[in-house]
């Protein structure tokens, strides 16, 4: 199977450490970048993985994080332009 991205936003970072901590102990996923926005009150984790371990880590997410999730997605075999998009976000934290 090909990569695919799962993407989780949350009010807070302590909640998206929690959710990030909860998505790698359930699947095998990694991960590939995360934002903060609004003075770190958004964060959005991207994860890695294949579809079924990157739908189960996002499933696990929603159902326990510390907090509700405000948005969340996962894109199987993501088109190039959302690779590019992810892996330029990456190299700012990964330096």
């Amino acid at each position: 199977m090909g990569k695919s991205y799962g993407f989780f936003e949350v009010p807070g970072v302590v909640a998206a450490m929690d959710a990030l901590d909860i998505m790698c102990k359930t699947a095998d996923v990694t991960l590939a970048s995360w934002e903060r926005k609004m003075g770190g009150r958004l964060v959005t984790l991207i994860i890695e993985g294949d579809i079924s371990a990157c739908q189960q880590a996002i499933d696990a997410a929603c159902e326990k994080c510390l907090k509700k999730p405000a948005c969340h997605a996962v894109i199987a075999r993501p088109h190039e332009e959302i690779v590019r998009i992810v892996e330029l976000s990456a190299k700012r934290w990964k330096k």
